[in-house]
């Protein structure tokens, strides 16, 4: 059994402090750097955007996670490659050529990632689940952080894991919103690869600790 990776959200950290929470992110137990991109239109919040996370892969050294919640992704792909993505995931919702979209990320030598919203169905991904790198489940409605779980995720994951194996891809499942040390082992159960976890861990008095503790627990 694959072990589950913790990617904790950026999105949460001190921006006052950024690179104090990156050196942290690097000496802890976590895997991933997960970034969310936002552009105020496809959800109703704005983030940081390219200046920011050019501060944050200069000093990061784990694996870059960018999940874009923005119109028209296919616009900056080639900039996303430029300043260090990894992973780059773009939404459903927003791309009216998914397929090619897809393509264009690999083109650009980086994993490519889909995120769907909590509406939106797993069975659309059947046709393209063989050329995707990651499926991330929105487990919360994106926009904002610090948002309670939504427990239909669950069965999403479930579905999701069938069609996976189904299709024998070697997608992985991501899981964004929510996570705690409360529903990370069920999570993981359940068939999920990779959990974000944003105010959980930066908002935690110890924030290593915190990470150490639900890697444990997702693997446990």
């Amino acid at each position: 059994m694959n072990k589950t990776l913790i990617a904790p959200s950026v999105l949460a950290a001190d921006f006052g402090n950024l690179q104090r929470d990156i050196e942290m992110v690097n000496n802890s137990e976590a895997d991933w750097f997960h970034i969310d991109i936002m552009d105020g239109i496809f959800v109703p919040n704005i983030s940081y955007g390219m200046p920011v996370l050019k501060a944050i892969t200069k000093h990061a050294e784990k694996t870059i996670d960018v999940h874009l919640m923005i119109v028209d992704p296919d616009r900056y792909i080639k900039e996303f490659a430029k300043l260090g993505a990894d992973i780059l995931t773009v939404h459903y919702e927003a791309c009216t050529h998914l397929h090619r979209t897809i393509q264009a990320i690999q083109a650009e030598g980086m994993k490519a990632g889909v995120a769907i919203n909590p509406h939106t169905s797993v069975d659309l991904l059947k046709d393209i689940i063989n050329d995707i790198d990651l499926v991330l489940i929105m487990s919360v409605n994106p926009g904002f952080g610090g948002q309670s779980f939504i427990d239909n995720t669950y069965h999403k994951i479930q579905r999701l894991t069938e069609i996976i194996s189904m299709h024998n891809a070697d997608t992985l499942i991501e899981i964004d919103g929510g996570v705690t040390d409360e529903n990370a082992a069920e999570l993981s159960r359940a068939g999920a690869n990779v959990l974000v976890a944003g105010s959980f861990v930066f908002k935690s008095e110890n924030q290593p600790e915190t990470i150490k503790n639900l890697k444990k627990i997702a693997n446990s």
